[in-house]
């Protein structure tokens, strides 16, 4: 079972979460569901490292809002991690086991409501910000993207019920790939996710393929253990196309050139 996770003082998780709880049974600290439990903790979700060392469950889908400098409108879901310093959470140069399966269920779903969500564009993020310590699989679902979209209840209970929609159903299974290059929001990967047939492991952009070494390659490699392949947007390696190339070499992943 999966547990659901909001910070109470985020708007747009507690919002979520709020609206959820409504129809599952309060135990302790825990709201017990058929499909999934919640929590709602006092700290902030991208420090909650310590889950479990008070909660034992098969993964763990984070509630938040999503803030972008740009103030464009979206609806995001996307793994954790840090490919260098941990500036946001977590630890440096760790990053947590992806949760694809249900990353693109989710993301698919949300595009078949896509017109109840007009102007919002639905998109995947690379892999930032903590928690990056947990054993278990963990994902972060968000939605964007000022004050006034996170303190919306309507639209708040609107994408909760579509997490709640995703979990009434066994998650499809999907080959995984693990992604390389390309901007913080990338189109292309974000079209694979929703179109093509891979479900999507770390993602790590162009502007962190200038941290990646044997060491960080190694220990993305194996919080990755389910990943066969490698999706590569190839213009966007920048100068570290060859260094990519040359680490996948060690590995038995398959190169997709995007």
């Amino acid at each position: 079972m999966e547990l659901l996770i909001a910070y109470r003082d985020d708007p747009a998780g507690y919002n979520m979460a709020n609206f959820l709880s409504q129809n599952m049974t309060l135990d302790g600290d825990i709201f017990r569901g058929k499909f999934y439990d919640l929590i709602i903790i006092s700290t902030p979700t991208i420090s909650a490292d310590w889950l479990e060392e008070k909660y034992d469950y098969d993964g763990f889908v984070f509630l938040s809002k999503h803030a972008a400098e740009s103030g464009v409108l979206a609806l995001t879901c996307h793994s954790t991690g840090n490919f260098s310093e941990a500036k946001f959470g977590g630890n440096d140069r760790q990053v947590a086991i992806p949760h694809p399966d249900l990353q693109k269920y989710y993301l698919q779903t949300l595009q078949k409501h896509q017109s109840d969500f007009s102007e919002f564009q639905i998109t995947i993020e690379a892999t930032h910000h903590g928690p990056t310590a947990l054993t278990k699989p963990t994902i972060f679902i968000e939605i964007g993207t000022t004050q006034k979209q996170w303190t919306d209840v309507s639209l708040c209970e609107s994408v909760a019920n579509l997490v709640h929609q995703v979990f009434l159903n066994k998650l499809p299974e999907n080959p995984v790939a693990i992604c390389f290059g390309g901007t913080h929001y990338s189109t292309k990967f974000t079209h694979e996710l929703l179109e093509g047939k891979f479900a999507l492991g770390t993602v790590i952009p162009k502007h962190a393929l200038d941290e990646l070494d044997e060491e960080l390659f190694s220990h993305i490699i194996k919080q990755n253990k389910m990943a066969k392949y490698a999706l590569l947007d190839w213009r966007g390696l920048g100068t570290n196309k060859q260094k990519i190339i040359e680490l996948l070499k060690s590995t038995s992943l398959e190169i997709i050139k995007l």
